[in-house]
């Protein structure tokens, strides 16, 4: 079996499972947002709902319109936490405390190797970095899990992507993903399984596998998975606070599809409007003028993304009519990069600092695009009207290509910056 038939299959209580097989698993957590847990928590008390199945294993984050943007926002918020106060739930996440979803769960320790994990938002695809099963599902599902502790699920098929080579300098889990996508289309892996593996994995940080599972969804993927190995043990052994396993897929597990990719060819890479899919090197789109750069998101917020942006920008100043947000993805984040004098990097740099929050990534707040405006983002959607007016345009990146776009003013590259 694959790695994510091994994961459903204990989830299952079955000694296999089959790709397109129905089955019930029990979840090890569930999560939803200001925006999606509203409707699951309205559809579990029409549901009959008193009480969640365990109130250790429910995450409730409010982190899209949070810090509340509006009376309406503020409304989602309030419900969210008066749910959680009235289930006594362990795992919600107040302004101050909580962070982007899908980089505080890890991040705390609450994701962990082995888990299955449904969340009310596509990009809970992201904890397959850890080696979890993770996946996108609909409120009403996680209602339904809220209240029996399991969920129904068709078994994917999966599709093996194998990344040999070294990669060149600001090359990294951005890139790899981008380069994927534009490959096999936005279509390419619908409700399969992506299963990263090969030498350039083995080698990448967690950050960089975190990134590549989170953008899973963007070509169509039901989850995507990375075997766990001794970056994964490091990253998690300070953070665990429950038991976790480490599964990994067996020599003769089948495939629908194997890619093969020279990882060393790949340049710094750059999605134009309106697809995820639409791929171009940087170097090709010098003449794309910008007005906005945004850096952070569940893809690009963390640290290492910050220090990335930071080593572009530091002794430099953003372009004059060019607005740069730079956003950590959590409190923690948010800390160390004030630790490590990243923030002031950021503030000499003239870029606005905001408190960790989903904001312009789906054209939220904080960084809302006029029509006929261009953004360049660390961000995972570049859909017509995604981060604003339809006829505004975002451009996907990495942390070193937006950096470096911030102060050129057009979508530009280190190496022009002497780095």
């Amino acid at each position: 079996m694959t790695i994510t038939e091994k994961i459903l299959a204990n989830h299952t209580g079955k000694k296999e499972v089959h790709p397109g097989e129905l089955i019930n698993a029990r979840v090890d957590l569930i999560l939803a947002n200001d925006i999606t847990a509203p409707i699951a928590i309205n559809e579990f008390k029409k549901a009959g709902g008193r009480k969640v199945f365990d109130k250790e294993r429910i995450a409730l984050i409010p982190d899209h319109f949070a810090p509340n943007k509006d009376i309406a926002s503020a409304e989602q918020c309030k419900i969210l936490r008066e749910f959680s106060k009235e289930q006594e739930l362990k795992l919600y996440f107040e302004v101050g405390r909580m962070g982007i979803e899908h980089a505080l769960l890890p991040e705390q320790g609450i994701v962990l190797p082995g888990d299955l994990v449904i969340g009310a938002d596509s990009h809970t695809c992201t904890y397959g970095g850890l080696g979890a099963f993770s996946t996108g599902v609909g409120s009403t599902d996680v209602a339904a899990a809220m209240i029996t502790g399991e969920s129904w699920f068709k078994v994917p098929e999966s599709m093996k992507f194998i990344c040999r080579g070294k990669l060149k300098k600001w090359v990294g889990g951005k890139d790899l993903i981008l380069h994927t996508i534009g490959d096999i289309g936005v279509d390419g892996a619908l409700y399969r399984s992506m299963e990263f593996t090969g030498d350039v994995i083995e080698r990448l940080p967690m950050h960089g596998r975190l990134t590549i599972c989170n953008m899973a969804i963007e070509a169509g993927g039901k989850s995507g998975i990375i075997a766990p190995d001794n970056i994964t043990e490091n990253y998690i052994k300070n953070r665990a606070g429950r038991p976790y396993k480490f599964y990994s897929s067996d020599k003769d597990a089948k495939y629908m599809e194997v890619k093969e990719y020279d990882c060393s060819k790949i340049e710094p890479l750059v999605a134009c409007p309106h697809l995820p899919s639409n791929v171009r090197p940087a170097t090709e789109l010098f003449e794309i003028t910008i007005d906005q750069v945004v850096i952070g998101s569940c893809t690009n917020g963390r640290i290492e993304d910050l220090r990335e942006a930071a080593l572009v920008l530091k002794s430099r100043k953003v372009h004059p009519y060019v607005r740069t947000i730079v956003i950590p993805a959590t409190q923690d984040v948010y800390r160390q990069a004030l630790e490590e004098g990243l923030i002031e990097i950021f503030l000499n740099a003239e870029a606005s600092i905001s408190t960790p929050t989903c904001g312009p990534c789906l054209g939220g707040y904080m960084g809302v695009l006029a029509k006929g405006e261009r953004a360049i983002a660390t961000t995972n959607r570049n859909f017509v009207g995604r981060m604003g007016h339809p006829e505004s345009e975002v451009y996907l990146s990495n942390p070193a290509v937006a950096a470096a776009s911030a102060v050129l003013g057009r979508i530009g590259v280190p190496e022009e910056l002497g780095l």
